[in-house]
């Protein structure tokens, strides 16, 4: 599995990935989920995937040798005039892939689907957030969904929903996505560490700050553990539950 985040800020974007695959509890290996282009100075785009991994290797191959081979006539990330265009042509891409393998007739247990992140910004538009499904189609974050989550997403929405602003810093910003990557490698073991980031400045059309954060990092230890004792202090300032038989006649509580 995968948990994979992209979040739109008033100054950028911050994107994270894990880096876990396995076929089975015994079949676990690391792979990079996360791709950047960039032209420095004109563009710079970020793509991140989840799904079947050889589909979603065929993608970021196809693009990285499209942008590499100009002599190719086929469309470039390199070339796309807006964002909107680089969506696209992810998107075309990926179901073309899909189409071909299941054509094949090379059918297993999972599908060949797979789910990505696109986000960047070139030269004359906006800073842009999409995410792709593996029909081909594809929506942009707004007001109303600025941030965008592929792989399991449900351990780690939560505490995104509660603290996301648009106006948070980068540093804050990478603090709440660790949060949501502790809280989601937690509850499910087919997510895991070391995570890749990259947080890309608006309007400087290069690749921004980038790494890859281990589980043995000290800041990411730090944040895990400060945030299971923030919530278990956080729970013993809550009232407890008193069972009021005026209020909660079938509680059945203290008997």
């Amino acid at each position: 599995m995968t948990y994979c985040v992209g979040m739109m800020l008033d100054h950028g974007l911050v994107f994270m990935s894990d880096t876990r695959t396995n076929a089975g509890l015994d079949n676990i290996s690391t792979f990079r989920k996360m791709s950047i282009w960039e032209t420095p100075g004109e563009r710079s785009i970020t793509l991140m995937s989840a799904g079947n991994l050889a589909t979603t290797q065929a993608v970021v191959s196809l693009l990285e040798e499209r942008s590499k081979s100009p002599e190719d006539r086929a469309p470039s990330l390199l070339e796309v005039p807006s964002m909107f265009q680089a969506a696209r042509l992810i998107a075309d891409t990926l179901r073309d892939v899909i189409e071909q393998h299941a054509d094949t007739g090379q059918r297993a247990d999972s599908t060949f689907n797979a789910t990505l992140i696109l986000g960047g910004q070139i030269k004359g538009g906006p800073h842009r957030l999409f995410m792709i499904y593996p029909e081909g189609n594809f929506i942009e974050a707004g007001d109303d969904t600025p941030f965008f989550q592929i792989g399991e997403t449900k351990y780690g929405r939560p505490i995104l929903v509660r603290a996301y602003d648009s106006d948070m810093s980068f540093e804050a910003a990478m603090k709440l996505l660790l949060v949501s990557f502790d809280s989601t490698l937690k509850a499910n073991l087919t997510v895991g560490a070391p995570f890749d980031f990259h947080c890309y400045a608006k309007d400087s059309l290069q690749t921004g700050r980038t790494g890859r954060i281990t589980a043995e990092d000290p800041y990411f230890q730090s944040i895990s553990q400060g945030w299971g004792e923030a919530l278990r202090e956080a729970l013993d300032m809550l009232p407890d539950f008193s069972a009021d038989p005026d209020r909660y006649p079938d509680a059945g509580l203290g008997d």
